[in-house]
């Protein structure tokens, strides 16, 4: 029952997304109709029980471990893996800064202000590392709307990789500073010094961190080689299989050692879209981008669909202070994070963040899927103050979604960052909708098949790639990937093509296989 629960569930959220399509109701965000959904669906269920016509509880409980095993994995790995590269790597550093260092800026100003404003009595008490673990779980980042309202506007591209590339990188961190934190509440640190127990945890960040981004990267490169030397384009469903395997293959391995599982699936998920995807046919390619795609948007749906269920359908422990305080913590973080390290940056780099992309990415700090599933796994004692963290991570998310959100596109208009022809185009030519531009939309660089001759002159040369994007290409690329010849080029063009025009006799004949009347047909 809780699996044909959740299956409905999914269903009428993906006939809700289609209707948003449809009728084009652009100004909504998936995401915010989802989760209005949700609460919705919530409210009659709570109704219905209580008037005791049915007892759902169990039906609608979804287990805070399945959210770490089924929903989160495809989410980041899908992000790795449709990542445009070319940019994010340009960014690399500056990414990299806000991702990590900003992260733990965050999680340090919101953990460190909980702890102090509940030492005065301010607010609810939590520990050290309840305050700490809170602080990381609601730092992690998820722009959903942001983007597809960057994307509609054609903002700065550079500021687009910056906001993308962070929350990329930042959901994962974000996970990682929380499991430190719940690994310190196990061990028992309380005849340790504060300074002992900062190195303690500074470690033991570092070696998930770096050795899960390591595993994961592991990960990658031998799938790549693995489908560079076992030809496997002729049958693209092994082709696919192997693929599926590898996505999900560093998770759990990283999981078994005691390492982040979601850190090593987002570093392989860009090891694969580098090397392996162009190892692939076309036709696994496309299969391969649009799979990870509906499934991500799948796995999604069902978060934001949750966090409105939750909120009649779970006990609650609501303090308005907390909350009141807690945003207020968020939005100082996401200032002291953004600003300082904005600036600290433009002295290295050549196209410099300007205060106004400053102010749009410190307003862009959405928070999503990530804080919610985090704030379910806390093993927090007693269980009002785990109520206490998940309650007041929905009404964050909430606030975020709706309010931040919500004025992106005012706010983006209004200090007139936007590009000018899209200024000229009719509002109705917007979309925020994340799904009909993804499904509409095939990654060029993802179905590039380049011949050895053709890479070297179009590529490496007119692209004038310096350090390591040089050394990527000209070394890196050529070991890990195929370079096609003139006959593979030309046998995955007749296989698309084949499968196209199979595809268009079996539709013209019919489902007996008789020739139907055409014209009825069309």
């Amino acid at each position: 029952m809780t699996i044909f629960f959740s299956l409905l569930i999914l269903a009428i959220c993906i006939i809700l997304v289609h209707l948003l399509i449809k009728y084009k109701l652009h100004f909504l965000p998936e995401s915010v109709a989802v989760v209005s959904l949700g609460i919705f669906m919530g409210a009659v269920i709570k109704i219905i029980e209580s008037e005791h016509l049915a007892n759902w509880k169990e039906e609608e409980m979804f287990r805070p471990n399945m959210f770490f095993l089924l929903l989160l994995p495809p989410i980041i790995f899908e992000s790795g893996y449709s990542l445009h590269k070319g940019n994010f790597f340009q960014n690399i550093g500056s990414i990299s800064l806000f991702a990590v260092i900003g992260t733990a800026i965050s999680a340090f100003v919101v953990g460190g202000g909980v702890y102090f404003l509940g030492k005065a009595e301010v607010i609810y008490q939590l520990t050290v590392t309840d305050s700490f673990a809170f602080g990381s779980l609601i730092s992690a980042v998820d722009p959903v709307a942001t983007i597809a309202i960057f994307n509609a506007l054609n903002v700065d591209p550079v500021l687009n990789m910056l906001v993308f590339g962070e929350s990329i990188l930042n959901d994962a961190v974000s996970i990682v500073l929380t499991n430190t934190a719940e690994g310190l509440a196990r061990e028992n640190t309380s005849n340790v010094s504060g300074w002992h127990t900062f190195l303690q945890a500074l470690g033991y960040f570092l070696k998930m961190f770096f050795g899960s981004a390591a595993l994961g990267t592991l990960t990658g490169l031998i799938s790549a080689l693995l489908l560079k030397h076992i030809d496997l384009r002729k049958t693209p469903s092994l082709e696919f299989g192997m693929m599926i395997i590898f996505a999900y293959l560093p998770y759990g391995l990283a999981e078994g050692i005691k390492l982040s599982g979601i850190m090593a699936i987002l570093f392989s998920g860009i090891v694969m879209s580098h090397y392996a995807h162009h190892n692939l046919s076309p036709v696994t390619q496309i299969l391969m981008q649009q799979t990870l795609r509906t499934v991500a948007f799948m796995c999604e749906t069902c978060v934001f669909a949750y966090i409105g269920l939750a909120i009649f359908s779970f006990p609650h422990k609501f303090e308005i202070s907390f909350v009141i305080w807690c945003i207020v913590l968020v939005l100082l973080a996401r200032a002291l994070n953004i600003f300082p390290l904005s600036y600290f940056l433009n002295f290295f780099r050549d196209h410099k963040i300007t205060p106004k992309m400053m102010f749009v990415m410190w307003f862009s700090g959405l928070r999503g899927a990530i804080p919610y599933a985090l704030s379910l796994h806390l093993e927090m004692k007693p269980i009002e103050k785990r109520q206490l963290i998940g309650t007041t991570t929905i009404v964050i998310v909430l606030f975020t979604i709706l309010v931040l959100g919500g004025g992106t596109m005012p706010l983006t208009r209004l200090l007139d960052i936007e590009d000018p022809k899209t200024r000229r185009r009719n509002k109705k030519d917007i979309t925020l909708s994340k799904t009909e531009k993804m499904g509409n939309t095939i990654e060029s660089e993802h179905l590039s098949e380049l011949t050895e001759e053709e890479y070297e002159a179009h590529y490496i040369k007119r692209h004038n790639l310096k350090g390591f994007l040089w050394f990527d290409a000209k070394y890196l690329n050529p070991f890990f990937t195929r370079r096609l010849t003139p006959e593979d080029l030309h046998h995955g063009r007749i296989q698309m093509k084949t499968l196209t025009n199979k595809w268009y006799e079996e539709v013209r004949q019919g489902p007996s296989g008789s020739e139907d009347d055409e014209q009825e047909l069309l």
